[in-house]
């Protein structure tokens, strides 16, 4: 494959404009660690201008007929579909996963514009009866304004897309704010939507220096909404922001997911299709399994099976079709990693695979198995976002709650047992927004997603979605 890179732009105001006289910040392809492209940093005045278009693009957007609103949302999946190829592989370029994946997020990004497109159109209020004669009493739920939304670089269309099809069913218009180091996936959906007939004005796209650009859109009294994914000292940051201006937030942040696989479960299961979801997206998914509590009696066939199913897996660059893992995204994860496994070497964890960087080129870290791992080390308080695995046995249910829910995190978790009490028992023990009982795949258009405790509040998807872009309003008519 030798895919060219897309040119870069910001996108304001229906207008794509280049770097010109800019601050431009460097795209690197983490497989080759070469230089592939330069996105324009947009500056205050560009900010200003953003948030001037979206306030004139909201005004229109808002009153444009609900029936409208789906057309243009299902043509952009559909656009995103036709070009799954381009973007896939655009993605692959500049984030470093494996094509497979990519072109599954690209297909399943589309899915989210699908069924928000539904969702405009099923935007109601209710009438609500009167203790009083004469008096008419409505509930209407309309818009809540112009967005600003900031999603990170490991999931570049499937982030976005979460929150431009929920925000854009609901009649709002958006400032996006995508990671800098996967700018062209992020411009694909832009483009989509904008050939899709979205007014101009109803969507920007701005990269810039992070800090910089939260502070310059929250400030302004343009935005009625933040919604963030991320990494929790950020989300603490731009919740204080938005808590300085009364603005809702929505807060998707990081997980240490656990898994509990007892007794009497598929442990071959378990292993095999855990092995995947660790360390797919080279274990930079915040919904990702991360800490393996197997019950004793198990265990040892458990961490065979992990550990040979680990060993199996193909390590390389994203773009031959044969490869299982690709690149950490950037050098900060490469060093991260190495400091996660000496920290927990160093205090008595065993290495059961993996373990450190690959040769030659690219931000390579082999697929790691830890077990025996202490208390003491960072890697059991901190989100790995990488490929490192820990295994760890429990004795009974509460031994593994216990363990499970120790962490202020509550994104995933995970459970495997053929015993249907055993599934009531954890599912309403797990401090967790999101569970998987038998299976690793949760997430889907339909279904809400999200986390409690530190890993955030409120959800993207399913009907909890577009109500978060939506105020209420009570009309009470003589």
């Amino acid at each position: 494959m030798n895919t060219p890179y897309d040119p870069l732009y910001l996108f304001i105001g229906g207008e794509w404009i280049s770097a010109d006289d800019r601050a431009t910040a460097t795209v690197v392809n983490p497989a080759t660690e070469t230089e592939i492209g330069q996105v324009p940093l947009a500056t205050a005045a560009d900010l200003d201008l953003a948030l001037e278009v979206a306030q004139q693009g909201f005004e229109q957007w808002r009153n444009t007929l609900p029936a409208e609103r789906a057309r243009v949302l299902k043509r952009a999946a559909d656009l995103l579909l036709e070009r799954a190829p381009h973007i896939a592989a655009q993605m692959t370029l500049e984030e470093g996963k494996p094509i497979s994946e990519a072109l599954d997020e690209v297909t399943r990004a589309a899915e989210y514009f699908e069924w928000f497109a539904e969702s405009a159109r099923r935007i109601d209020g209710r009438i609500v009866p009167a203790n009083r004669a004469g008096v008419l009493q409505m509930v209407k739920r309309q818009a809540i304004g112009p967005v600003a939304a900031f999603t990170p670089w490991n999931f570049p269309a499937i982030t976005p897309a979460r929150k431009l099809s929920a925000a854009l069913a609901a009649g709002c218009s958006v400032i996006l704010k995508p990671g800098e180091e996967s700018p062209a996936t992020a411009l694909s959906l832009a483009r989509a939507l904008n050939d899709a007939g979205l007014p101009k004005g109803v969507l920007q796209v701005v990269f810039g220096v992070p800090d910089q650009v939260s502070s310059h859109l929250i400030a302004s009294p343009v935005i009625r909404k933040v919604t963030f994914t991320g990494s929790v000292p950020i989300g603490r940051l731009l919740s204080a922001r938005a808590a300085e201006g009364v603005k809702p937030i929505t807060l998707e942040l990081g997980g240490h997911g656990p898994v509990l696989v007892f007794n009497d479960a598929d442990v071959e299961r378990a292993a095999v299709e855990g092995v995947a979801n660790r360390f797919r997206g080279t274990g930079q998914v915040c919904i990702s399994s991360t800490r393996f509590l197997v019950q004793r009696g198990v265990y040892a066939q458990f961490v065979d099976h992990f550990v040979s199913a680990t060993n199996a897996l193909k390590v390389g660059n994203g773009q031959a079709a044969d490869t299982q893992v690709g690149p950490l995204a950037n050098m900060r994860q490469l060093l991260k990693m190495e400091e996660l496994v000496a920290d927990a070497v160093a205090k008595g964890a065993q290495v059961l695979a993996g373990g450190e960087c690959l040769p030659g080129p690219g931000f390579f870290f082999a697929p790691t198995v830890l077990a025996n791992v202490p208390m003491s080390a960072r890697v059991m308080h901190e989100e790995p976002f990488g490929p490192i695995a820990i295994l760890m046995p429990f004795d009974d249910l509460a031994d593994g709650l216990q363990e499970a829910n120790r962490l202020p995190y509550g994104l995933s978790a995970y459970a495997f047992t053929r015993s249907a009490r055993t599934a009531m028992d954890v599912s309403d023990g797990l401090e967790a927004g999101m569970i998987g009982i038998n299976h690793y795949r949760i997430v889907a258009p339909e279904l809400p997603f999200g986390g409690i405790k530190q890993s955030g509040h409120g959800s993207e998807g399913g009907i909890e979605g577009i109500e978060h872009y939506l105020t209420h309003k009570f009309i009470s008519q003589i």
